[in-house]
């Protein structure tokens, strides 16, 4: 899991989707050079911008559009008059956001800050001409069952204690709250009982079309087949830690931290076995 793409562009590579026909571009040249683009706010509340993507192989063509050329020449201009000498270092490829991730397949995002009001976190799904700003995370071509474990209560309520807040708000860390997540070895079976609850997440979403992640996750009004979806999802994937449910989040934390130990203690012996194999 990483942070999407911090822009450092001055604004000139971020769109509103009202500015996109000012750029003059044809229907292969918004293919090839437009992406829509995501943070946290967005994916939950609905809005979305676009991006200008220009991949190395393509600067020759981007630059020979005007409009591409001059928004390229406005970013290098406020790369190099920054005082940060990362970006001054930038201004050699002002023609692209300061990372470049996506996924070639799909991307798993996981907002960097969501509502302690909600019953799970709420990662989704997006697609490969869709990325993510530094404001959330991505799980980039990860396997959809991924999206299962990040969207279910065991792990929500993982995060609540060792993750910090904002506020009062779930703050997300893929440091503290992803790599540290134990996961018990998964068979095949596991894998795709998981992937088919997250695809079950996806539909029952898909069906209340247009609401927003934040309308659907709205404690008092989420709707009974979404909240039947995740149920399915924790039982799937809670019966794979214990054989059963757990009885209450006091129980998830206890099995999680016994699974955390364990691993942690496991980590320490490599690395002594390591520095001895050295020496």
């Amino acid at each position: 899991m990483e942070f999407g793409n911090k822009p450092s562009d001055g604004g000139h590579l971020l769109l509103r989707p009202e500015e996109l026909a000012s750029l003059g571009l044809d229907d292969g040249q918004r293919r090839k050079f437009i992406r829509r683009i995501y943070g946290s706010d967005d994916f939950i509340n609905g809005g979305w911008r676009l991006c200008i993507w220009i991949e190395d192989n393509d600067l020759k063509e981007a630059q020979s559009i005007e409009s591409l050329k001059a928004r390229i020449e406005a970013v290098r201009r406020v790369r190099l008059a920054s005082r940060d000498k990362g970006a001054n270092a930038l201004a050699k490829r002002a023609h692209q956001l300061k990372l470049m991730r996506i996924g070639t397949r799909s991307t798993i995002v996981v907002p960097g800050v969501s509502s302690e009001r909600r019953p799970y976190l709420t990662a989704g799904l997006v697609d490969d001409h869709t990325t993510l700003t530094n404001l959330a995370f991505g799980l980039y071509d990860a396997p959809l069952w991924n999206m299962a474990v990040v969207a279910s209560r065991l792990h929500l309520v993982w995060i609540a204690t060792v993750c910090g807040k904002l506020e009062t708000r779930y703050r997300y860390s893929n440091t503290l709250g992803w790599n540290t997540f134990p996961v018990p070895t998964l068979t095949e079976k596991n894998k795709a009982d998981l992937t088919r609850c997250a695809e079950d997440i996806l539909l029952a979403r898909e069906a209340h079309f247009p609401a927003t992640i934040a309308d659907l996750y709205d404690p008092d009004k989420m709707p009974s087949d979404l909240r039947e979806a995740h149920e399915r999802n924790d039982e799937v994937l809670e019966r794979i830690y214990i054989g059963r449910r757990f009885r209450n989040d006091t129980e998830r934390l206890e099995k999680l931290f016994e699974l955390y130990t364990k691993m942690t203690a496991g980590q320490g012996t490599t690395k002594k076995r390591k520095a001895g194999a050295s020496a």
